[in-house]
This record gives structure tokens, C-alpha cells and sequence, in this order.
């Protein structure tokens, strides 16, 4: 087995991850008390690198992930009960993460990550300051966030480095190419190829994680102090928080009102694959658990056969709607920057309309990284904080995928139900009763 795939392991991962924290940390004590400053500034140039290399990816890794996102709509399936029903579905899943977002905001509101911490010493820093203001002055009004919308031209947006155009120009040329149809397969295909490539550009950054992190926090430690462990306990408590609420409060009340299930027979049905979401912190691993738990609750074993498999790649309540909403306020509060109005809605525009670019066990960075840049927050106070995010990841982890695979489930349920592809006899079956879900199911038509 080779180096890298050993390492990549998560309890390896983890592990080296930890190690460079408190190595990181050791070193940032070493230069602040020694007053060694050519150590703080090797530790800086290495996180400067680190963070360079991140955002390298932002700008093709927004273009592409959203083109593909929405040209990948075609796939559901044809005819036009296949088309109701995938519209059907990506609408309940961009509804719910609204929702989910909204909820991560007013849990990170709440909690307030980050305040009082390492935030008025960033905040301090001229040079930090300065960029903080010139992020939140493109969003001071509507006008602004509209002009600012409008790049001079398809390159430009690109040269510049403006996440906001480029969001903009992929759901247009997005939107473009799916009216095409096949005409447009040669553009999709290379887009999809490109994707691909910086999605594994950003795994091979993701492995070099602990040498960056190892720069950042030594370099953080050596400037500020043992201010900046003190936010992690807030930013954990609040992913619970928003998380629960979402899980146990929107969900019991999407499936009474809406899917007409009662919520502890979802819960009994469903538990298996929700408890495996938690332990193995992946959506993906869960998918067959996920689509026979949407079975066994009544949905059509063909709806669920390309619905789940959808919603484990793009349906990511915890980890693309709760968690970038709560870690974009907390990196802003450890920059010291007052988010705006138009950088929450920002938020939440990036939650909804950015589902589709997350997928596997790189969901959460990749929602992070495109909401923080969505509203322009600095690109080193969100390596930091990533950082940061890193040492309890794990543990903000298991929540945030349970919260994922249970709107997974729901959502095909919600569907169901109102197409008339929800069995009630395999619904109020017993729990040891699965019903069988077919390897070949084809979506419905009409007769």
C-alpha cells in the first residue's frame, strides 16, 4: 500500500493533522518567547504558501462545480414524470437548505464563534484591516451587489478574481449549455474533465494540510497567543445546535405536515443509516443504507433508486448549509469583520445555489472555501480558520453527516408523497420488514 494512500486514511489523516497542531503551537511559543522572528516569519511563509495554493482552486473550482451542477440535471432520467420529479426533488433540496442556512446563521448569531477572541488582535493588524474593509465596502449596498454582479466582460471575471461574477457567469452559461442538450455534450464533458481535475488538485492540497497547518497556527500562536483555541468550543457547540434543530425540528415537521409520515416511524425506519452516517462521517459510504431506509418508508424503489444517489452527492444540510453559514461567521469574527447584510444573503445564496458543487468527504471545504469567497472574506483568515476547523473537524463531523443522509431520506419521502409513489402499507409495515429495493428500477411513466 502506497505512502499517500496510508496516509490519507482519516484516523491517520486525523492524527497527523493533531500532530502539526501541537508542533505548530510548540513552535509559535518558541518564537514569542524567544523573540525569534526569523522563526515567525518561516512559519508565515509557509502558511502564505499553503494558503496560495488553496486559492489557486477557487475560481475554477466555482465555475465548474456549478456548470456541472446544473448541465448534471439531464441525468435524472427522460420522459416528463422523470423531469417533474428530479425538478421536483432539487427544488425540496435547494427549499431545505434554505432553511438549513437560515438556521446556521442564527446559530452562529447565537453562539457567536470566534467574538472576543482572536479577533481584536487580528483586527489590530493594519495590514488585516485594511483588507477586512475593502471586503466589506464592495458589499456596503444593494447597487453595489448588483453592479458588482456584471463583470466587463466573460474574461475579465476571471482575470480579477471575482468569485461573485464568475458565480454568475456559471449559472448562465450553466443554464445555456442544458438548454442545448446534446449539442452542448463537448462543453459539458470538457467542464465536467476540468472539474474532476481541480477537485483532485484540491484533494493533493487537502494531504499537504498539516504542513500548512503546521505554518498557520505557529505563526498565529507566535503573533496572538493562545487567543485563537478559545472560539473552537462556540463553533462546535453551534454545528450541534444548528444541526439538531434541523434534524429534529424541520425534518418531524417537513414529514407531518407535508409527507403525512409520522416522524418516529421515519426515525425507526431510518436510524440505521443515520447512526452509520454519524460513525463513518461519509455520505457516500451510507448511500445503500440511505436509499434502503427511503424504500422501507414507502418510496417507490425506482424514485429512490436515482433520488438518494443525487442527495449523497449534492442534498448537504449539515455540511453545505448549517456549517459554511456558521464558519464564514466564525473566520469573520476571528478577522474582526461585521458581516453585512448582502454577505448573509451571500450565504445563503451559495448555500442553495452551491449544493451542487459538493460531494464525498471534501463537501464541507468545498462549501467553506465557496462560501467565504462568495462574500469576500480574506483568503489567509480563512486558511486560518480552516486551520483551526481542522483540530475539531471530526468531532463537528459526525454531526453535520447524520444531518446530511436524514435529508437524503426525507426529501425522496417528501416527493413521494406528493406523486403518489409513497406506499403506506410498506410505511406502517414493521421496522423488520424491509421492503425489496430492485438493482435495475426504472422511473415511472405515465400510461
Amino acid at each position: 500500500m502506497s505512502l499517500v494512500r496510508t496516509y490519507t486514511r482519516p484516523r491517520v489523516f486525523a492524527a497527523a493533522v493533531l500532530g502539526s497542531l501541537v508542533v505548530g503551537a510548540g513552535l509559535g511559543v518558541l518564537a514569542r518567547t524567544t523573540g525569534a522572528g526569523w522563526l515567525t516569519d518561516l512559519l508565515d511563509q509557509i502558511g502564505t504558501i499553503f494558503t496560495t495554493l488553496l486559492q489557486i482552486a477557487v475560481i475554477p473550482l466555482v465555475f465548474t462545480a456549478i456548470v456541472v451542477g446544473i448541465t448534471s440535471l439531464r441525468k435524472l432520467g427522460g420522459g416528463r414524470t422523470a423531469a417533474r420529479l428530479g425538478g421536483k426533488t432539487v427544488l425540496w433540496f435547494a427549499i431545505t437548505s434554505l432553511i438549513a442556512s437560515l438556521i446556521g446563521i442564527a446559530a452562529g448569531r447565537l453562539f457567536d464563534p470566534g467574538s472576543g477572541g482572536l479577533g481584536a488582535g487580528v483586527a489590530a493588524t493594519a495590514k488585516n484591516a485594511d483588507k477586512a474593509a475593502k471586503s466589506v465596502s464592495s458589499w456596503g449596498s444593494w447597487d453595489a451587489f448588483i453592479n458588482g454582479l456584471l463583470p466587463q466582460n466573460f474574461f475579465s471575471a476571471f482575470a480579477d478574481g471575482n468569485t461573485l461574477q464568475v458565480l454568475f457567469l456559471a449559472v448562465l452559461i450553466g443554464a445555456a449549455a442544458y438548454s442545448l442538450g446534446e449539442r452542448a455534450k463537448p462543453f459539458v464533458d470538457f467542464t465536467t474533465s476540468v472539474f474532476e481535475i481541480v477537485q483532485r488538485y484540491l484533494g493533493w492540497i487537502v494531504r499537504l494540510a498539516p504542513i500548512g497547518i503546521l505554518g498557520l497556527i505557529g505563526a498565529a500562536v507566535s503573533n496572538y497567543g493562545d487567543a485563537l483555541f478559545r472560539p473552537l468550543l462556540s463553533a462546535t457547540l453551534a454545528v450541534y445546535a444548528g444541526c439538531l434543530v434541523v434534524l429534529f425540528v424541520v425534518y418531524p415537521i417537513l414529514l407531518r405536515f407535508v409527507a403525512k409520515v409520522s416522524p418516529a416511524k421515519f426515525f425507526a425506519k431510518a436510524g440505521t443509516a443515520i447512526q452509520f452516517a454519524f460513525a463513518s462521517q461519509s455520505s457516500s459510504a451510507t448511500l445503500p443504507l440511505t436509499r434502503q431506509s427511503a424504500v422501507n418508508l414507502g418510496v417507490d424503489p425506482a424514485y429512490a433508486a436515482f433520488a438518494t444517489p443525487l442527495g449523497s452527492a449534492t442534498k448537504m444540510d449539515g455540511c453545505a448549509a448549517v456549517f459554511p453559514a456558521i464558519g464564514a461567521i466564525f473566520i469573520a469574527n476571528l478577522a474582526g469583520v461585521q458581516l453585512s447584510f448582502g454577505q448573509y444573503a451571500g450565504i445563503v445564496a451559495v448555500a442553495v445555489l452551491g449544493a451542487l458543487a459538493t460531494a464525498g468527504t471534501t463537501g464541507w471545504l468545498t462549501a467553506l472555501t465557496l462560501t467565504t469567497a462568495f462574500i469576500g472574506l480574506d483568503a489567509k483568515q480563512v486558511a486560518l480558520g480552516i486551520a483551526l476547523i481542522y483540530s475539531v473537524n471530526p468531532i463537528m463531523d459526525m454531526m453535520r453527516t447524520a444531518t446530511n443522509v436524514a435529508g437524503q431520506i426525507v426529501v425522496p419521502t417528501v416527493v413521494a408523497r406528493s406523486e403518489g409513489l409513497l406506499d403506506d402499507e410498506v410505511l406502517n409495515a414493521p421496522v423488520d420488514r424491509p421492503r425489496d429495493s430492485p438493482q435495475e428500477a426504472k422511473v415511472p411513466t405515465p400510461a
